[in-house]
């Protein structure tokens, strides 16, 4: 399997000093309730533009409906999403960002290759850029492959390749690593990392604490309410801890003391 490599013609020059500077994800107040739960509650957060940030937590801990509200798929009950400075979900944001779900998202009676062209046409995106982030997915030797054919891992693959197509400038990936090899999982977090370095956002859900120190800044996640915003680092020191999955047990006791 080759390295993981991003075209440096795929993004403006002087992109990363922009985008830098503001915020592509801002969440006020945000409230998701079904039936009687408050799967979210009063919900605040930013994600800085061209950084690479965690989203982190037990399953069920409202990642995923988070991930929804900021994509502008998702039902609110009260507050405000916005990202990229309008609210989620609008028409103009549509090139602007990329979603990568739990599952799959692509056509199985179809190649790799296949699929790609399609949303490359739907995008209007051309063939050298289907190319590019086969590639850089690490799918090239099984491009001519029925996505139905791949393991669960490389679905998963075809689906973040499809995501990146359009360039978008906030990717936000929803479990991406699931069932990926340890080789695998370290090439796609140094293609994060080169993207968030040439300015893209990356918003990266993830159960797995120990991929929370390959993140340059941490949101955590429980029972729907926000725990923790802040680098790996500082939560270790704060915390007093060695490793992540120690800090988070001790936000939790903490949290529980003051509740």
């Amino acid at each position: 399997m080759g390295a993981v490599t991003v075209a440096e013609r795929t993004l403006p020059t002087g992109w990363g000093i922009i985008h830098r500077m503001v915020n592509s994800v801002e969440v006020e107040g945000l409230e998701v309730i079904r039936g009687r739960r408050h799967v979210l509650s009063d919900l605040s957060l930013t994600v800085t533009a061209g950084t690479v940030t965690g989203l982190l937590g037990p399953s069920g801990s409202g990642k995923s409906t988070l991930i929804r509200a900021i994509v502008g798929v998702q039902k609110i009950a009260a507050g405000s999403v916005r990202v990229l400075g309008l609210p989620a979900g609008a028409a103009a944001l549509r090139h602007d960002v990329g979603y990568l779900t739990q599952e799959p998202s692509v056509y199985r009676d179809l190649t790799v290759r296949e699929n790609l062209r399609y949303f490359a046409a739907l995008l209007g995106v051309g063939a050298a850029r289907v190319d590019q982030v086969i590639a850089d997915v690490s799918l090239g030797d099984h491009a001519g492959q029925r996505v139905d054919r791949l393991s669960g891992g490389q679905q998963s693959r075809v689906s973040l390749a499809t995501a990146m197509l359009g360039e978008p400038r906030v990717l936000v990936l929803d479990e991406p690593t699931v069932g990926l090899d340890p080789l695998l999982r370290e090439e796609l977090w140094t293609l994060f990392h080169r993207l968030g370095a040439a300015g893209v956002t990356l918003l990266i859900s993830s159960h797995v604490m120990e991929e929370a120190t390959r993140c340059q800044r941490l949101l955590l996640l429980r029972d729907g309410r926000l725990l923790a915003d802040d680098t790996p680092e500082a939560l270790l020191r704060s915390t007093g801890q060695a490793d992540m999955d120690a800090a988070f047990l001790a936000l939790v006791r903490a949290a529980g003391s003051v509740a």
